[in-house]
C-alpha cells in the first residue's frame, strides 16, 4: 500500500471555472497520461475521456459526494496521484470536502497538482517512470506514545 507503482493511479478533479484548463493540459500530456490509470469526478471525467480520447472512470461529481470517493480511494491505496485544479476565488458548496480530499491527501503522502505549473513538474519527473515508496506517518501511534 505504501508502494506507488510505475503505472501511476491518477486522480483528476476540476472546479468549473478550471475544467477547461485541465482538459487542454491533458491534451497536452495524452501520450504520458495514456499510460497511467486514471480516474476523475464526475463532469470533469467525462470531458478529459470525451477530449482526449483517453479512458477516465468516473465518480460522482464533487459536490455530490466524488471528492469524498476519491478521498476513500486514496485512504485504501487505490489512488497515489491526484491533479486538482481547484479555483481560489470562487467559494465551494462543498469546501469541507475539497479540505478533507487535500488533508486525505497530505495524509497518505501522495503527489498532488492545483495548478498547471505544478503538475507540468510533477509529469516530467523521473519518478513518473518508476517504482516509489511513499512515506506514510504512522499517526495511530504515534499520538499513542504522546498520550502515555
Amino acid at each position: 500500500m505504501n508502494k506507488i507503482g510505475k503505472q501511476k493511479h491518477i486522480a483528476l478533479i476540476a472546479h468549473d471555472n478550471r475544467k477547461q484548463d485541465l482538459v487542454e493540459w491533458a491534451k497536452n500530456n495524452v501520450e504520458i497520461l495514456s499510460r497511467q490509470f486514471l480516474c476523475g469526478t464526475g463532469t470533469t471525467a467525462k470531458l478529459i475521456s470525451e477530449e482526449t480520447g483517453l479512458p477516465v472512470k468516473a465518480y460522482k461529481s464533487g459536490p455530490l459526494g466524488g471528492d469524498q470517493q476519491i478521498g476513500a480511494m486514496i485512504s485504501n491505496g487505490e489512488v497515489d496521484f491526484m491533479l486538482f485544479f481547484w479555483d481560489p476565488l470562487t467559494t465551494q458548496p462543498h469546501d469541507p470536502d475539497v479540505k478533507a480530499l487535500l488533508r486525505i491527501a497530505v495524509l497518505y503522502d501522495i503527489p498532488v497538482a492545483m495548478n498547471q505549473s505544478t503538475a507540468n513538474f510533477l509529469l516530467s519527473s523521473k519518478l513518473m517512470e518508476e517504482e516509489y515508496e511513499r512515506s506514510i506517518l504512522d499517526y495511530y501511534n504515534k499520538i499513542r506514545k504522546n498520550i502515555y
